[in-house]
């Protein structure tokens, strides 16, 4: 078994910048998230540009890629992808990091050295702040799961994820078949 590191806040916003790793804290422990892959990035890119042209059309807020959100005191997670609301956004400050409070999504892409409890620890934690929803996409699997105060449920390729709820009554759709496309030059 590995070895713990815990930290404080204050020494989480101390830690160097390390290429190809990121940190997370988790109620007070160091976690470094795997260096993603080329696949990896390609789907959190496909997915953030869906989103947010999506979002840019509507006026709905902003959509972010690797941003830190400190979720409580000794908690700062890093979604793959997030999307705020124009409401909570104006009350975030966007040129601190970690931004205090929720995403209103979480985009979560799973990588094969992502354990199973850190990510429902992760849902967890972003659903209790008041995230209203995490989608954590299986790229091996084609599927998403999506948690919301509704509970989860599961989307497969080649379906497409709909989604109403978040976007304040504008119809999201967003076909999973391309997100999960193996062909590198799409």
């Amino acid at each position: 078994m590995g070895a713990t590191t815990k930290l404080t806040f204050e020494e989480f916003l101390q830690l160097p910048e390390a290429p190809g790793n990121r940190f997370e804290l988790d109620g007070g422990e160091l976690i470094v998230e795997p260096s993603p892959t080329f696949r990896h990035n390609r789907i959190c890119d496909r997915i953030s540009r869906h989103l947010g042209e999506f979002v840019s059309a509507h006026r709905l807020g902003a959509v972010t890629v690797e941003n830190d959100f400190r979720l409580g005191p000794e908690v700062v997670r890093n979604p793959d992808v997030a999307f705020v609301a124009t409401e909570p956004l104006s009350r975030m400050d966007v040129d601190s990091s970690p931004i205090e409070g929720a995403p209103t999504l979480a985009i979560e892409v799973v990588l094969p050295g992502n354990s199973a409890q850190d990510m429902l620890a992760k849902i967890h934690q972003y659903l209790d702040i008041g995230c209203h929803a995490v989608w954590v996409f299986y790229p091996n699997l084609k599927v998403v799961e999506v948690h919301d105060l509704q509970g989860i449920r599961e989307v497969a390729a080649p379906a497409a994820l709909q989604e109403e709820m978040l976007f304040d009554g504008h119809a999201y759709l967003l076909p999973l078949s391309p997100i999960f496309e193996d062909d590198i030059t799409k």
